[in-house]
């Protein structure tokens, strides 16, 4: 056999051994497929269950325990356990929605008539999907709707829970409306907003309805797959043991409910709504102005740098009177912008001074401030970073 024909041979066999390898993993991912549905089988099995006994979707210390042992197992077998988490986390996410989806109202929970003020509009109908779900009866005003229409007021008259979901600018004038009527036909029924401003709302609730009274802040937009790990903030108005069965909803669909008092509430949110998305505008306007091709940006961009892109990008695909409404809802929020843009001018000032001391004095002074959280979120970024990367080859 000449050298030619050897090469030839051997050639054949690599590809031949290729190709038998390559339907092994075809073979094995199948089997990862199907151990996948079964596992997903169990889980709704587990969400009926839990539904039947009335308990919380979310359970964070069995979530936590799992994700533990599997990742100390993964390691035993010489597997990166960030993998194996990650895959973890994708499958448990799965299965939340999926046990979302089946979820039912519990046989011992009394069916409550539920009025939503704004029931169309996204929040509102996310809402009325959750109660409609719990079993509860459910029924909307719009704007177009006269208040004191005998229809309306059948709705009123009725409500165990009058639910606000309006835009910010007419939040007050609305409770104002809605407190009117309740005085006059319903007193005593549980009033609620979902505004992501928190004050005014309820001490205006306060201030004209005499009944039970609590203000929730969805820390989340309206295309969410499920409630599951959501957040909401509860600022406690009045009479919690009237809504008491809210707020038990709300945790069994797997919310993390976060209790804060209103005003502080609204101090916070200036930092983590109102100037995150004012720099995230002022950034993507930046970029227009500046005539950038995003294409070539995104071609020479690294994973995290990507991931700042799609935040940006992701806000400029919502609604711009949503972002106007949260920006523009108060005017305290000024001064604190404006004390933002002075420590730009600062940063700024260092690079122009060409003062390279005192911008690392200024860098590490911050670092010691987040102190352990730096290292936790350089982890927590590591992980998304990962994710935002992995575009990796095809066996």
């Amino acid at each position: 056999m000449n050298e030619k024909n050897s090469k030839d041979v051997k050639s054949n066999e690599i590809a031949q051994g290729f190709d038998h390898l390559r339907e092994e993993i075809d073979d094995i991912d199948k089997a990862l497929v199907k151990l996948i549905f079964q596992r997903l089988k169990v889980t709704k099995e587990i969400g009926e269950i839990k539904s039947d006994l009335g308990l919380a979707l979310y359970h964070p210390e069995r979530e936590a325990e799992l994700i533990k042992n599997k990742r100390s197992y993964a390691k035993e077998l010489g597997l990166s356990p960030d993998l194996i988490e990650d895959v973890i986390r994708r499958i448990i996410r799965d299965s939340y929605k999926s046990q979302n989806a089946q979820r039912v109202a519990s046989l011992e929970t009394e069916s409550k008539e539920v009025l939503i003020i704004g029931g169309q509009g996204q929040f509102g109908k996310l809402f009325g999907d959750l109660f409609k779900k719990n079993g509860d009866k459910i029924s909307i005003i719009e704007k177009q709707d006269r208040l004191d229409s005998e229809e309306t007021l059948t709705k009123i008259k009725k409500a165990d829970l009058v639910l606000i979901s309006v835009p910010i600018n007419v939040t007050l004038s609305v409770i104002a409306e809605v407190a009117k009527m309740l005085k006059l036909y319903n007193p005593n029924c549980l009033l609620a907003d979902v505004t992501s401003i928190k004050n005014q709302p309820v001490q205006k609730m306060l201030s004209q309805h005499q009944g039970a009274v609590v203000g929730l802040h969805p820390m989340f937009g309206p295309d969410i797959e499920t409630f599951a790990k959501q957040t909401v903030a509860v600022c406690h108005g009045r009479l919690k043991a009237n809504y008491q069965w809210l707020l038990d909803l709300l945790s069994k669909k797997g919310i993390n409910l976060v209790d804060v008092e209103s005003k502080t509430h609204d101090d916070l949110m200036s930092i983590i709504q109102v100037l995150r998305h004012l720099s995230t505008v002022a950034y993507g306007n930046h970029l227009r102005h500046e005539d950038i091709d995003l294409n070539k940006i995104l071609a020479l961009s690294s994973p995290i740098y990507r991931l700042e892109l799609i935040m940006v990008g992701r806000l400029f695909a919502q609604d711009p009177v949503l972002y106007s409404d949260i920006i523009f809802s108060d005017k305290h929020n000024i001064k604190m912008i404006k004390r933002f843009i002075n420590r730009i001018s600062e940063t700024l000032s260092f690079v122009e001074k060409d003062d390279k001391q005192s911008f690392i004095q200024s860098f590490n002074e911050t670092k010691e401030w987040f102190g352990e959280f730096a290292d936790k979120f350089a982890k927590e970024s590591n992980h998304l970073i990962a994710k935002a990367g992995d575009g990796g080859g095809v066996l």
